[in-house]
């Protein structure tokens, strides 16, 4: 009989002896395995976790080191050149791996919190910010890239030095803008620097300084926001869209419920991803949008269509997850919740399956509000289940309801008003 003494097996994860981070190896992975990622992907970063480590020990490091600039050291001195016995090298998985690590340690308390940008402009742009937030209730994509704007404008001024507006001239702004207006493609987009910028001038004007003439330095370009026709899918696109549905396959009773929420309720992108298990209201046909655009709530019928293809999905597809969002990933990490562009691939990728050309997901938003028009719905009508803050923003429907046109256009010179409207019947 063999007297052979069983061997013990090796727990996965960081290597034993990995003294700087071995005490948070557990909350580390118990932290990636709650954000529903594979195990795969947790053995790929515990394994970069453990390669830090070993390398902190050789080089003396403790855990109150770890931070920004030793991970920036770790990934940019050691790594390339790197001879340790380990294939967790490659850069993607240790920049992700060590950024979970950061977060994981500074919500423990193990390290130091994420260092604040003292410098003039980084106190400048966090005040800013709040103000954008509170007194104004922009969305944090408007306060970003507002932000962005204006941290590049005052840090090619001032650098790390205190904020002085007696510097900066009209001139300088319009230099700003014309740099910015490269990277922008249409004059809609390049709005986006005009309203930063004013926005900015006229909150400092606010606080005493002399930024009037800043202010008038940048003015909006030309865009006739009138001078188009809305594009929106034809009623024989619609039914063409609407037959492609109900297909079997990997994630199509998602894609049936995402297209169903945009062609019947006219919803954003973001609104859609933004949907939540406790927005809807199955007994009354009810669903409530949070967090849109307008920073309105509003409750609006659920349409039967749309209902049902949204129950179809948390029946019978959607993977189990601890957040309350609707619309889940289908792949890990689970937890994380889809973003806007996933439901505007999803959007395409229906398209193409119904032969469609088309590619924007807003096309559904304007293909309802069509829809409404031809329906006999008000203007009004159309803006309140649309929400749009200002009724300006809806008219440029108005010229989708050609049975109104047809009502107050003028009959053309040397035809009767007789002809003409014997001619459009």
């Amino acid at each position: 009989m063999s007297t052979k003494r069983p061997t013990r097996s090796v727990p996965s994860g960081p290597a034993r002896g990995c003294a700087p981070l071995e005490r948070h190896t557990r909350a580390y992975r118990q932290y990636l395995l709650d954000r529903g990622n594979a195990a795969g992907y947790v053995r790929n970063c515990e394994a970069a976790v453990a390669h830090l480590s070993m390398w902190m020990k050789q080089a003396g490091k403790r855990l109150a080191d770890v931070g920004e600039e030793l991970v920036a050291e770790f990934r940019e001195d050691h790594l390339p050149a790197c001879r340790c016995t380990t294939s967790a090298r490659h850069p993607d998985t240790v920049r992700a791996a060590l950024g979970h690590l950061l977060v994981v340690l500074r919500a423990a308390g193990a390290i130091v919190p994420e260092p604040l940008d003292m410098t003039a402009v980084g106190q400048e742009l966090r005040r800013y910010d709040q103000y954008m937030e509170q007194v104004r209730g922009l969305a944090p994509n408007t306060r970003e890239s507002a932000l962005r704007l204006i941290e590049a404008l005052l840090r090619k001024h001032f650098g790390d030095d205190a904020i002085r507006f007696d510097v900066i001239t009209p001139e300088h702004v319009r230099r700003f803008f014309a740099a910015q207006a490269k990277n922008y493609k249409t004059p809609s987009s390049l709005g986006v620097v005009v309203s930063a910028l004013r926005g900015y001038f006229r909150w400092r004007a606010t606080l005493g300084d002399r930024t009037h003439a800043l202010v008038g330095a940048v003015a909006y370009p030309a865009n006739w926001q009138q001078s188009s026709l809305p594009k929106s899918l034809e009623p024989a696109e619609v039914e063409q869209l609407e037959a492609a549905l109900g297909q079997s396959g990997p994630s199509m009773l998602r894609a049936d419920a995402i297209v169903r929420c945009a062609l019947d309720l006219g919803l954003r992108s973001g609104e859609v991803a933004r949907l939540s298990l406790d927005d809807i209201d199955w007994d009354a046909g009810t669903i409530t949008l949070r967090r849109t655009k307008g920073r309105r709530e509003d409750v609006m019928p659920l349409p039967q269509a749309t209902g049902q293809a949204i129950a179809a999905y948390l029946r019978d597809e959607r993977p189990k997850t601890r957040h309350r969002m609707v619309f889940a990933r289908h792949m890990t990490p689970r937890e994380r919740p889809i973003g806007p562009d996933l439901v505007r691939k999803t959007i395409r990728q229906a398209y193409a399956r119904a032969g469609l050309p088309h590619t924007r997901s807003h096309l559904l938003r304007h293909t309802m509000a069509s829809r409404l028009l031809a329906g006999g719905a008000s203007l009004k009508e159309v803006a309140d289940v649309l929400r749009h803050r200002s009724l300006n923003t809806t008219l440029i429907y108005a010229k989708l309801d050609s049975g109104r046109l047809v009502e107050v256009a003028l009959p053309w010179p040397g035809i009767s008003a007789t002809a003409t409207s014997g001619r459009a019947s």
